[in-house]
C-alpha cells in the first residue's frame, strides 16, 4: 500500500514508500505471492493488464486482464467490469462478466450481477447473485448426447404404419 507523501521545506518529496509491494532489484516478477492492491480511495476507468494478482478496494469500471493470475474484488470493492483471469474471487460488489481458466467464487458478503464462465464456481450461502452461469466441461468427462432419447423405427414388412419406439415406456404410433 502506498503511504502519503508530504513534501519538505527544500520541496523534495519525502516519507513515500511501498509497505507491502516495495520493488527489489533482481526480484521475480509476477510471482505468485506478489499482488497489486488498489486501495479504497483509489477508482480507476479503463483497462488493467498485468502478470500478478490484484486486489481490488477501491471502485473500477472497464476491463481486467490477468489470464494467469487471481482477481480478487474485496469486501469494500465495487467493480464495473469485464474479468478475464485465471481464478476470481468476489466479496463486494460486482456487476460484469468473468471468464475464469479455474475457479470463481462469490462469498457470503458478495453482491454479484452478471455473467460467468469459469471450469468450477463455488456461491457461499448468504452470497447476492444473480447471473447467467456456464461451466466448461474437462474434455475427458463429456458424458453422450443427453436429451430426447434417440426414436428407433420398427416394421414388420405389412403395409401397417410404423411405430415410433422411443427409450422409456413405449408409446402407440398415432
Amino acid at each position: 500500500m502506498l503511504k502519503k507523501r508530504k513534501d519538505t521545506e527544500d520541496g523534495n518529496a519525502s516519507g513515500s514508500s511501498f509497505a507491502e509491494n516495495s520493488y527489489a532489484p533482481g526480484s521475480k516478477s509476477g510471482s505468485a505471492d506478489e499482488k497489486t492492491i488498489i486501495g479504497e480511495q483509489i477508482s480507476i476507468e479503463g483497462t488493467i493488464c498485468g502478470k500478478e494478482n490484484l486486489l481490488i478496494e477501491g471502485s473500477m469500471k472497464g476491463k481486467i486482464e490477468l489470464e494467469e493470475h487471481q482477481v480478487i474484488v474485496g469486501s469494500k470493492g465495487k467493480v464495473e467490469a469485464e474479468i478475464h483471469a485465471k481464478d476470481v474471487t468476489i466479496s463486494g460488489r460486482m456487476t460484469g462478466n468473468i471468464q475464469a481458466l479455474g475457479k470463481v467464487e462469490i462469498t457470503r458478503a458478495a453482491e454479484f450481477n452478471g455473467e460467468v464462465k469459469a471450469r468450477r464456481i463455488s456461491v457461499e450461502d448468504g452470497a447476492y447473485i444473480k447471473a447467467v452461469i456456464e461451466l466448461d466441461r474437462d474434455d475427458q468427462k463429456k458424458p453422450s448426447s443427453v436429451g430426447k432419447p434417440d426414436l428407433q423405427v420398427a416394421s414388420s414388412g405389412s403395409n401397417q404404419e410404423p411405430i415410433a419406439l422411443s427409450g422409456g415406456g413405449a408409446d402407440k404410433g398415432k
